[in-house]
């Protein structure tokens, strides 16, 4: 039977989903920020954030609450050792897929085990990264009873929360959105739920079951991919009538109940990936999902569609393809932050590429060494010659104030605008 504690919580992975959640825990209890990356903490230390989703004020003010002794407040560490005296370990690790479309378990597992070495009588797990429905029993349960030596709801108990951080959304922060939470039991799901309303202003919604919890997390991202395939189908049909795919759902938005989603490149850590886990669960119990696999397709090809049109117009307008010059703005999946995780945007470089042009990619938010580390392109710091071709595949608020002129190899230059989000009379197609 769990016993009522005093909450001295870990956070493990300090990512854009960790960090924050660290940050608002800590103004409140004893908190443990943990990451294996040792140049994570020592930055964290310094109050420097890469991720750029911290609220630095607030980093300081739970770091310096624990500075002075309050009996709360915000530390970090990269040794596991310091792990130890935590009673909740709430794990936000990465769970991207793989080569093969999928899941890769082997961050979640691996911090399982690490945790599971660690486990006391009482714990709480709370699992926040994206798996597929049963994976929090199913997979990460056993490791942490293998290497704990305790049993399941009778030692230690689990819970989940799935994230719903939103990269570079400075207004719907954590705080702001409401929380999924539940637990292995109904006492338990009590306790994490209370745990989270203690600084989720939004509110909390207690669902009856671990597997439900995780579900709604799934369908979130697939609902949303699932409609956004749509409106990229009609971009590719649109194409080919020669009508533009914005100034059609312009027009059909002005019916009250029609769902404006825009086409464009679908990438990131959760769209462009949680469709993939809860197909693979599917397919495990022997169900072939249809809506949701012919969306990641469609969406999946968006990049290859909009090179090869690229490459297209560069031909009417008399360019030799061979040895061009083409520049891409932007390489994060999102406007406006940092984050390169699942950028689809490699999907029209790589599709250059193979024409053989030549592609200068360019953007003010990436980090550069973290790209060539991912993706082996190397950002150009600057933009100082004229181009065949200019592809704005992130709308970075940067590239509004651009002097395309400047930087147009004549008139021929073709602009793509992936985004919708340059001037019509500068550009020659979009989505």
């Amino acid at each position: 039977m769990f016993i009522k504690m005093e909450y001295k919580i870990a956070v493990i992975g300090l990512g854009y989903v960790g960090l924050p959640l660290a940050i608002e825990f800590g103004k409140k209890f004893k908190v443990l920020g943990f990451d294996i990356d040792n140049d994570r903490i020592e930055e964290l230390k310094q109050a420097r954030d890469r991720t750029n989703e911290a609220d630095l004020e607030g980093l300081t003010q739970a770091v310096n609450l624990a500075k002075n002794n309050t009996g709360i407040g915000l530390t970090f560490s990269s040794t596991v050792d310091d792990l130890k005296s935590s009673n909740i370990y709430i794990i936000t690790v990465p769970t991207p897929i793989d080569q093969f479309k999928a899941p890769d378990l082997r961050s979640l597992l691996q911090a399982s085990e690490m945790v599971g070495k660690i486990l006391k009588k009482g714990d709480i797990v709370i699992y926040e990264s994206t798996v597929y429905p049963g994976c929090t029993e199913e997979d990460c349960v056993p490791v942490l009873e293998k290497f704990s030596g305790l049993k399941f709801n009778l030692d230690f108990f689990c819970g989940y929360s799935p994230e719903r951080i939103n990269p570079g959304d400075k207004v719907n922060t954590l705080t702001k959105i409401m929380k999924v939470t539940s637990g292995s039991t109904p006492e338990i799901a009590i306790v994490v739920d209370e745990l989270y309303i203690s600084i989720i202003v939004a509110g909390t919604h207690k669902a009856p079951s671990i597997k439900v919890a995780e579900a709604s997390k799934a369908i979130e991202n697939a609902q949303r991919d699932v409609n956004i395939s749509f409106v990229n189908e009609l971009a590719l049909i649109f194409d080919r009538m020669g009508i533009d795919t914005n100034d059609v759902i312009d027009a059909a938005g002005t019916k009250w109940n029609f769902l404006k989603y825009k086409p464009g490149l679908v990438g990131g850590h959760c769209i462009g990936v949680d469709p993939y886990y809860l197909a693979h669960k599917a397919e495990s119990l022997g169900y072939h999902p249809q809506v949701i696999l012919s969306g990641r397709r469609v969406n999946d090809n968006m990049g290859m569609f909009v090179a090869n049109k690229v490459i297209k117009l560069m031909i009417q307008k008399g360019h030799k393809i061979q040895g061009a010059n083409a520049l891409i703005l932007g390489v994060t999946f999102k406007e406006n932050c940092p984050d390169i995780r699942n950028s689809r945007v490699i999907d029209i470089f790589t599709e250059f590429k193979q024409f053989g042009l030549n592609i200068d990619v360019y953007d003010p938010h990436a980090d550069s060494a973290e790209v060539e580390k991912e993706y082996g392109i190397k950002l150009s710091k600057n933009i100082n010659k004229q181009y065949d071709a200019i592809v704005l595949a992130v709308s970075h608020n940067e590239f509004l104030s651009f002097d395309f002129n400047a930087i147009k190899n004549g008139h021929g230059t073709v602009i793509f605008d992936t985004k919708a989000f340059l001037d019509r009379n500068i550009i020659d197609a979009r989505l």
